[in-house]
């Protein structure tokens, strides 16, 4: 069923005499939410008021039928919907017509179907086929045939109309229900064209606000869409460009070869006029088929304001250490043998992966390692290979000669590579980087020189290469994702780091640890956190940790901040309260500040209490503050 809109659909239903009655009729069954307006014109003159009322309000979609219909699809650049006739509308015009005289003629517009002929065969009625493609034509017929003696004509309201001014009875070839099913036919259409025209105005409002110069085409690289942007570096207004073929406009910015190929084609220099730009060219696929292609033009302008950015950050990541191997807190046997190995590794030049999941503290060993290096007074410069897209991360790592891309800074711009000279470098995330960079990594390694994009000769460095990534290299190599010859490359010095959940019995000092860093921070200790610690330390061991050391510091600074806002609660309601338990007595869990934990560490409590107390039901309950009842509810729950 139709939904209204803003403005309702409009539809102009175009016919003469018993079309147009037709129309008529059926109009107020639409008026709710289609404005359908009558015109009783036909040819030129119909094409001439269909636009003269286009001009003055908007107009969806035209319905009218046969060569009146044909005609203004030829005409006018609205869709035209057809009145359709069937056999069956054929076949009870011509029942209708045998009731009134024996000297019938069916007069069809364009050609008269083969079916139509064989039906009147064997119902055994004589009557005249013919056809006409113009109203000239369309006279002449009825004309031929009152000569020959013909009475009633069936036929589309053209001729009907013709017939009936030679006193010939006319019975039109159209019924109710099919200016119906064309009244139908034109809403949906209507409909479909506005959805299409807000999608259309959607995409050139997002466009218009973009600096890159976009433009898309159809199948036959007819421009469909266009942005200011591209207009401009065209040099001619949108409203000149769309319509036309893209390779006539220009054929250097031709997307023949992308239709054809389906192919992306990224970062091509090209020269367009008194500019160099960098363009993309990409196929539209649209449910599993091609329907056009798309071209995006940077200019220089653009890429300078992401080199300058790119320049800014870049100067934000070349840090003075701020970790050290004692900041590996711990006694575990994981934690001691890690820092031993750390210690030693500090020593030798060669290259080092560091392997742990997300929030172990990768940045902060890899800090430790180059401050008991030789190189502790030289720079230490970490970079993210997630955090930038392929084609800036080149640049970034290794740097650019003058005029070596659209944007690119007088003088060139030195690397992160260059930029740690003497130092150490930290490709965090290297599982990330993309193939063709990892190839141009791996001479770094073997060559200690790199070739700044665009340069023709290698400037040598010397720098400590520290790689980190959450991910298996081994597996990713055996995958194809990740170069075999610099896995080995990386791999000769590699350090693990365990998940928190592995090193339990480092809990207590890791707490305290963290309380006394962010009791710093916030200036203060409170009076409170000695108990807070023993509380949380004690519960804290039986949750997985998935965040690792970085979640366990998100959740104690959250318990200094209660700390320091409720001086007086004790530490057990507060630490309950950071986990997102009300109490351990309380029916039901409390929301709090929200855990995933709670219910880990709830169960937790009351199997280790029940354990305590030999199984003993009573007792445990009294220690846990419930009724054996709600204890006996939990452990039911426990064992689900």
């Amino acid at each position: 069923m139709f939904q209204p809109s803003a403005a309702p659909l409009h539809v102009v239903a175009v016919g003469l005499h018993g079309l147009r009655y037709l129309f008529e009729a059926l109009a107020p069954e639409y008026r709710r939410h289609v404005q359908i307006t009558l015109l009783e014109r036909a040819y030129d003159d119909a094409v001439a008021g269909i636009k003269s009322l286009a001009g003055r309000e908007a107009v969806d979609v035209v319905v009218a039928a046969g060569s009146n219909g044909d005609y203004l699809r030829q005409h006018l650049a609205l869709p035209v919907v057809l009145v359709k006739v069937s056999g069956f509308d054929v076949m009870e015009a011509l029942v209708r017509a045998k009731s009134i005289s024996d000297h019938i003629a069916v007069v069809m517009y364009a050609s008269v179907a083969p079916e139509l002929a064989d039906f009147v065969q064997v119902l055994d009625i004589q009557v005249a086929l013919r056809h006409y493609e113009t109203e000239a034509e369309a006279r002449q017929c009825v004309q031929q045939l009152k000569a020959a003696g013909v009475r009633v004509v069936v036929a589309p309201g053209l001729v009907v109309d013709l017939a009936e001014a030679e006193g010939l009875q006319g019975i039109l070839l159209y019924s109710r229900r099919l200016v119906r099913e064309a009244l139908e036919d034109a809403v949906e259409l209507a409909k479909h064209s506005r959805h299409e025209q807000a999608r259309r105005e959607r995409i050139s409002t997002i466009l218009g606000n973009l600096r890159d110069a976009v433009l898309a085409v159809d199948l036959q690289e007819r421009i469909e869409v266009i942005n200011p942007a591209m207009a401009s570096l065209l040099g001619q207004a949108p409203d000149q460009l769309v319509g036309r073929m893209l390779s006539e406009v220009n054929r250097d910015l031709s997307l023949g070869i992308t239709l054809q190929s389906q192919k992306v084609e990224t970062e091509r220099i090209q020269r367009m006029g008194d500019k160099t730009v960098v363009m993309t060219r990409l196929p539209i696929i649209e449910q599993g088929k091609l329907t056009g292609a798309v071209l995006i033009c940077q200019d220089s302008a653009a890429i300078q304001r992401l080199d300058r950015n790119l320049r800014s950050s870049r100067k934000a990541r070349a840090i003075d250490t701020r970790y050290s191997l004692d900041d590996l807190v711990g006694n575990s046997l994981e934690i001691s043998r890690l820092r031993v190995l750390a210690s030693v590794a500090a020593k030798q030049r060669s290259s080092i992966l560091i392997t742990g999941e997300t929030g172990t503290g990768k940045e902060v060993l890899a800090q430790g390692i180059h401050a008991a290096s030789e190189r502790s007074q030289q720079p230490f410069i970490a970079v993210n290979c997630a955090a930038f897209p392929d084609q800036l991360l080149e640049s970034e790592l290794f740097g650019y000669v003058d005029g070596a891309f659209t944007g690119a800074g007088r003088g060139g711009k030195m690397g992160l590579f260059e930029a740690a000279h003497t130092g150490t470098i930290f490709l965090d995330e290297i599982g990330e980087m993309p193939m063709v960079l990892q190839t141009r990594l791996l001479r770094v390694l073997q060559e200690r020189e790199v070739l700044r994009v665009g340069a023709v000769a290698a400037t040598p460095v010397d720098v400590r290469v520290i790689a980190a990534t959450h991910r298996n290299l081994a597996h990713e190599v055996e995958s194809g994702r990740f170069r075999r010859d610099l896995f080995y490359r990386l791999n000769i010095l590699p350090l693990i780091l365990p998940p928190l959940r592995e090193r339990r019995d480092d809990f207590p000092l890791l707490v305290r640890a963290l309380v006394r860093r962010l009791s710093g921070q916030f200036g203060q200790v409170p009076e409170i956190m000695p108990a807070l610690v023993e509380h949380l330390s004690h519960v804290a061991v039986q949750y997985s940790w998935p965040g690792n050391v970085r979640e366990l510091e998100n959740v104690i600074e959250r318990m200094v901040v209660l700390a320091m806002a409720f001086p007086d609660r004790d530490a057990r309601a507060l630490v309950a309260e950071v986990l997102g338990v009300d109490s351990w007595s309380s029916e039901e869990p409390a929301t709090g500040w929200g855990y995933g934990y709670t219910q880990q560490l709830e169960n937790a409590r009351i199997l280790q209490v029940l354990e305590s107390c030999g199984g003993n039901h009573k007792a445990a309950a009294s220690i846990l503050g419930v009724s054996r009842t709600t204890l006996w509810r939990r452990l039911k729950r426990i064992s689900v």
